[in-house]
């Protein structure tokens, strides 16, 4: 047996005993993103628009990662919807900061690793960047967009502006905090080398795999602040009668 195929096994084990059915179905969200993920690779590599799958992989991503981790169709469906009006807006900015970065390709501490062969690909790195930058937001829209829509539906008339505001900032506190930790510790090897080899500071933010890997964590950052208040306001939305209930007779 591989490591990967017993993390794998380990997981599968682990989440049917903490969520039982629930727990299986959020392990098979899982596994049929991971088959998106791979497809949207072949798809890019077979010459489609890289941004174009990006977008409707992305799509699929979010619909697989909302509608299989919960059975409440009053939760999964304020979640959706506010996560769509989330991803539209962060393409926006994806597509912005990577233009102004000028951190598509690769860069010079790459050059040993690609000696002896061939950047001309067919494909456009910018866009190439763009796509992975959106479909790296997914998980954090979908998790925080879920989170906020159970908090604030569970709570239903007894939600006060104080409990939402509590939410709002705990879950944008938390995620904030994850992709951060995440990005440091994924980055840790490389801020060693840059030390060993004696860059300073001013080298190391201006280093095209450094800005590259920050601004996609801030791409994270930006979603997940954005989709609280977005779904907040979708579920509050819904949450109002229709305007002829309103109406006395």
């Amino acid at each position: 047996m591989s490591t990967i195929t017993g993390l794998a096994l380990a997981l599968l084990i682990l989440m049917v005993l903490v969520g039982g059915k629930q727990g299986l179905s959020n392990f098979l969200a899982l596994g049929v993103n991971t088959l998106l993920m791979i497809s949207a690779v072949v798809l890019m590599a077979g010459g489609f628009s890289p941004v174009i799958v990006a977008v409707v992989i992305g799509l699929l991503v979010l619909a697989t990662t909302i509608f299989l981790s919960t059975t409440r169709l009053d939760v999964a469906g304020p979640a959706f919807v506010a996560s769509l009006l989330v991803m539209t807006g962060v393409l926006a900015v994806v597509m912005v900061g990577v233009h102004f970065s000028a951190t598509a390709g690769f860069g010079p501490e790459d050059s040993e690793t690609l000696e002896g062969f061939s950047v001309y690909i067919g494909v456009s790195f910018e866009q190439i960047l763009i796509a992975t930058g959106l479909l790296g937001t997914l998980g954090a829209i979908a998790e925080a967009a879920s989170a906020v829509a159970a908090g604030v539906i569970e709570l239903g008339g007894e939600a006060t502006e104080a409990g939402l505001h509590e939410i709002q900032t705990t879950i944008i506190g938390t995620a904030l905090n994850t992709l951060f930790f995440g990005f440091f510790g994924g980055f840790s090897a490389l801020f060693i080398w840059f030390t060993q080899l004696k860059y300073s500071f001013a080298t190391i933010v201006n280093n095209q795999i450094f800005v590259g890997e920050l601004i996609q964590v801030l791409f994270s950052v930006i979603a997940v602040a954005l989709t609280v208040p977005v779904t907040l306001w979708v579920v509050r939305r819904r949450q109002q009668p229709p305007a002829h209930q309103h109406l006395k007779p």
